[in-house]
């Protein structure tokens, strides 16, 4: 009698485990394996918020340096933020909307869409200039603070001891300072000395919260077994700071370098307004406010444009930051085909 023996299922190579993606399909699951870059991406893009933000956020962007060009690019509006002329009807927009889609229906901007100041300038043109300008600060000031506080914290958390306290009790120290009369003050110190040393200074003051945010992730993050291996095997401490450490951070320090910005760009606009930012003849947002808000009841189109704008830039990085704290967030790892 000759008995059947059941057919082996060849064995894995030896000291090799066998792959999931193998267990997975011996269930009938399709597997397939995401980079944790692409699971962030895919979280980004399914937060609609994060991406109602960012289209807002590249619309004022390439309308400001397109309409009246920034540097080498050339400007599509025929006006210029300096040039002065007639003020025609009142200094009131010529931006009109007609229904329908037939019979010439649609946006129509007409030769000052925005209205004119009380010389004659082009209020488009100087909105546009204001925004390149607001834009620029908040982007400056993101970046110092961001480069400032990610030093500070990351030396802080990962030495501890005495220099940690010293950079510590100094975070606390200006964090105790309101940051307004601060950047007051950085305004009164830098004023008419230019755009981009007001802003580095002002990045000066707002790196505070950045450091705290990045020393407590490297408390949780240097007691750890790669950092570990990595000193012991007498790896200097700026290398496992900076190659270890701190791109198990970049999530934390993403989320709140675009916070920076929408906060700076709130900044600047309050410093413009009460005349401690941008000077003459240079111009923001902020600045436009203040030159204009005499001007509220009479001419409200004056100071209702560049609050606008304002409000457009701060709410879409606010809705960006928000997306990227949530694609960041490791917690949430389902993520669907």
């Amino acid at each position: 009698m000759t008995l059947d023996t059941p057919e082996k299922t060849p064995a894995a190579p030896t000291g090799q485990a066998p792959a999931p993606q193998d267990d997975a399909a011996a269930h009938g699951l399709n597997v397939v394996a995401r980079s944790q870059g692409r699971l962030v991406l895919r979280r980004f893009v399914r937060h609609r918020g994060a991406l109602a933000g960012m289209a807002l956020f590249l619309l004022v962007v390439a309308l400001a340096v397109t309409s009246i060009g920034w540097g080498p690019i050339p400007g599509w509006w025929d006006k210029e933020p300096t040039g002065t002329g007639t003020v025609v009807v009142g200094g009131r927009p010529t931006l009109s909307v007609v229904p329908g889609f037939l019979g010439g229906g649609g946006i129509h901007l007409g030769e000052h869409p925005f209205g004119q100041d009380d010389i004659g300038r082009d209020y488009f043109a100087l909105t546009m200039r204001g925004t390149q300008v607001s834009l620029m600060i908040a982007v400056i000031v993101g970046l110092t603070a961001t480069v400032v506080g990610t030093v500070v914290g990351a030396t802080a958390g990962y030495f501890g001891g005495w220099a940690g306290a010293v950079l510590m009790r100094i975070t606390d120290v200006n964090i105790a300072i309101p940051v307004l009369l601060l950047a007051g003050l950085i305004g009164v110190i830098v004023a008419g000395k230019g755009i981009v040393l007001f802003a580095l200074f002002l990045g000066l003051a707002v790196w505070t919260q950045i450091a705290r945010l990045v020393r407590g992730q490297v408390l949780s993050l240097r007691e750890k077994e790669f950092v570990e291996a990595a000193r012991s095997v007498g790896t200097p401490a700026r290398r496992i700071i900076f190659k270890h450490i701190l791109p198990n951070t970049m999530g934390v320090i993403i989320v709140a370098a675009t916070l920076s910005i929408a906060s700076a760009v709130l900044l600047e606009s309050a410093l413009s307004f009460v005349d401690l930012g941008v000077q003459p003849p240079d111009t923001s947002l902020g600045r436009l406010i203040n030159d204009y808000r005499n001007a509220l009841t009479v001419r409200p189109w004056l100071f209702y444009w560049p609050g606008a704008f304002i409000i457009a830039i701060a709410l879409s990085v606010n809705f960006i930051g928000d997306g990227l704290r949530d694609a960041f967030d490791p917690r949430q790892t389902r993520v669907r085909d």
